[in-house]
């Protein structure tokens, strides 16, 4: 019985430090999108390009109008953007 013990333990001790590696890298890759998500955005308004937003016209009003809550969430809906995206997008309309 104790040898399984020791056996359980060990896997968990295993397991746990893939996941805590694991989490590591995607931590590290994500701040390295957001690096070159940044740099792709300073490209963009060099070039002075727009990113295109579905429904910009109507989008614009309605944050005009204070109603910058149901943009994001229809950003959201017609682009797949995260919540955090999306909001980024909204702000750059107003």
């Amino acid at each position: 019985m104790p040898d399984e013990d020791v056996a359980v333990l060990i896997l968990l001790g295993v397991v746990l430090l893939g996941v805590i590696t694991l989490q590591g890298n995607i931590s590290r890759a994500d701040r390295r999108v957001a690096r070159v998500e940044h740099r792709f955005d300073l490209v963009l308004e060099h070039l002075e390009l727009r990113e295109e937003v579905p429904g910009r016209d109507e989008s614009v009003a309605l944050v005009r109008e204070g109603k910058t809550i149901r943009v994001v969430k229809a950003y959201r809906d017609a682009t797949g953007a995260s919540l955090a995206e999306a909001k980024e997008a909204v702000d750059r309309l107003g």
